[in-house]
């Protein structure tokens, strides 16, 4: 059974070159509208249903408002029923950015964002529990529990992603008789020169204390723990080295799981903030990968005739040339044995790389030569 708003009934169109015609649209799907060119398809979608549905909108708001949008006519037909207010995108003028959308053409990204970050309520994405706000105590507790001997920075965020060059926040920072501070994660002195370009976004920590966990360093943790939540207004990073963070909030965190967030600001409901987007593809929707097998698509081809195609002919006088050559010598396999009789191994590091295992390299050019110990990055991850 249908309900009666389940579809727009149009009776009696007459607009422009429409021939008194009764149509019967389904609402919530995607319609589209063909027909030859002149048949009157620009005239029911945007001369009729467009122009009604913005038409009864208009009226429904005050004068005031009013004289600010204008009043379209009233299209020429008998009735029309199920409409709601509509938004017409011209057809020219959309442009071919992978981040323009139909919500950011119409500003409904906008406001939506704005009623995300105003009644919604955070979650925990580990157990689903509601995200509440965080004691002293609490993020205390949760700090004892690494293991003993941790060493720790205890920061206090006061620039998050933001452009300028933050030179009043530094100084402020060395008059408050703090002595260090992490800048793009950095660790820095107060009296260092800090050059920053204001054109790029940077992030600005005040280095409260730095701590080797110990069962009796309790109290000194809890006076750190609330120095920096003071500071940053709530907000409190513990920088669990070598490379590990931990951001702890006063206003919104789950203890269970140790998961903390800012508040709701729109900037997070945003794709082209990176506050928004997907870390993966960077709020694009798609990324790219690398197909290992298009990247060699003859494997009877030994190195030395191109078998990698992105390396072309190994090895050259370059830089790769040389790295390809140490490499050799340190796996142990021929430029010219064919790619399909290359091991498996050998041939998983020259497409990905050696990772953290460093070798011996010689490189010889006309301005240097010598030896240095590194690593080969991979042709895929060069790529």
């Amino acid at each position: 059974m249908t309900r009666p708003n389940d579809k727009i009934i149009i009776k009696g169109a007459r607009q422009h070159n429409l021939k008194n015609i009764d149509v019967t649209i389904p609402r919530d799907k995607l319609v589209v509208i063909t027909g030859l060119s002149g048949s009157g398809k620009s005239s029911l979608a945007f001369d009729t249903i467009y122009a009604e549905g913005q038409r009864r909108y208009v009226e429904s708001l005050s004068s005031y408002a009013r004289q600010f949008l204008g009043l379209m006519e009233k299209p020429d037909m008998d009735a029309i029923e199920g409409l709601s207010p509509a938004i017409s995108i011209e057809q020219k003028a959309t442009a071919r950015n992978p981040r323009s959308t139909v919500g950011t053409v119409t500003e409904i990204h906008d406001y939506l964002r704005l009623l995300f970050a105003h009644i919604g309520l955070p979650h925990c994405w580990k157990c689903g529990k509601r995200i509440q706000k965080q004691t002293v105590q609490q993020i205390v507790d949760i700090i004892h529990k690494f293991k003993v001997g941790t060493r720790i920075h205890v920061l206090s965020p006061l620039i998050r992603g933001r452009k300028g060059e933050h030179k009043r926040v530094i100084e402020r920072i060395s008059r408050k008789g703090f002595l260090r501070i992490r800048v793009n994660g950095k660790i820095f002195t107060v009296n260092d020169k800090i050059l920053l370009n204001k054109n790029k976004k940077h992030s600005i920590e005040v280095v409260i204390d730095r701590i080797i966990l110990k069962k009796s360093m309790h109290e000194r943790l809890t006076e750190s723990v609330e120095l920096a939540l003071k500071i940053s207004n709530g907000l409190l990073i513990i920088h669990e080295l070598p490379d590990k963070e931990h951001l702890f909030s006063e206003h919104f965190s789950c203890p269970d799981c140790e998961v903390s967030m800012e508040g709701l600001t729109p900037r997070m409901f945003s794709f082209n903030s990176p506050y928004g987007a997907c870390s993966k593809c960077d709020g694009l929707g798609s990324h790219m990968e690398v197909n290992p097998e298009l990247l060699v698509p003859d494997k009877h081809k030994s190195l030395i005739q191109g078998a990698i195609a992105s390396l072309g002919e190994q090895p050259r006088g370059n830089w790769y040339g040389s790295i390809l050559k140490s490499l050799s010598r340190h796996l142990g396999f021929n430029f010219t044995t064919p790619w399909i009789k290359l091991s498996s191994d050998v041939r998983q590091v020259l497409l990905f790389g050696t990772g953290e295992n460093k070798f011996k390299m010689q490189y010889s050019s006309e301005r240097w030569t010598g030896t240095y110990t590194g690593g080969w990055e991979g042709a895929i991850p060069n790529l």
